[in-house]
């Protein structure tokens, strides 16, 4: 009977150490990267999304809006938050940025916290 037929692999435990700090560093930074990701939302039909511009627009509400755009790696744009500034027929200006009607994926009145509901802290 020779060594190997005796030798049991330990399959990947062997090159656990092997890893070098720069490995570790890349792969928890890409980890925490893709939790920063906007995730997916709820596609909204026309007449839910409707509605909402309706009401920001005459309530002066500030929303939020996804669209229907991903990235190289799939993962969904930031949210572009804003007022709605004016409205054309191929869609509308939050702030400085148009965003045509169909590019809508999801939209909600942002909840961004105004400086009268902050509490104030003594030191």
């Amino acid at each position: 009977m020779s060594y190997g037929e005796n030798y049991q692999d330990r399959g990947m435990v062997k090159w656990a150490g092997f890893y070098l700090s720069e490995h570790t560093n890349t792969l928890s930074n890409q980890t925490v990267a893709e939790k920063n990701c906007p995730q997916q939302k709820m596609q909204m039909d026309v007449d839910e999304i409707g509605t909402i511009l309706s009401e920001a627009q005459l309530k002066n509400k500030q929303v939020a809006i996804q669209i229907e755009e991903r990235d190289v790696n799939g993962y969904y744009k930031a949210d572009t938050v804003g007022f709605i500034k004016g409205y054309d027929e191929l869609g509308i200006f939050v702030g400085g940025t148009k965003i045509g009607y169909d590019e809508i994926r999801h939209v909600e009145f942002s909840n961004e916290l105004k400086w009268s509901n902050t509490k104030r802290f003594k030191i």
